[in-house]
């Protein structure tokens, strides 16, 4: 999960993701912010998101965020 949050910082340090659970919603991240998560996330976690995972309830919190990885590292 650190890493994961490092990874957001770089891309909105003025977030707090680990209270945040609108990240989606309130448009806090944007299709450019998900493009470059999803290849952040490939890079450290060698997780690949598949088209149909990039929907809002898997990125609105960062814990959403994390349980995707962990799911996905699991297949």
């Amino acid at each position: 999960m650190e890493e994961l949050l490092e990874i957001l910082c770089e891309l909105h340090p003025d977030v707090d993701f680990e209270s945040c659970t609108t990240l989606i919603d309130d448009k806090v991240l944007d299709s450019f912010d998900i493009v470059t998560l999803v290849a952040e996330i490939d890079d450290k976690f060698s997780v690949a998101i598949p088209a149909g995972e990039l929907v809002p309830e898997n990125f609105n919190s960062a814990q959403a965020i994390y349980a995707l990885i962990e799911k996905l590292e699991n297949e």
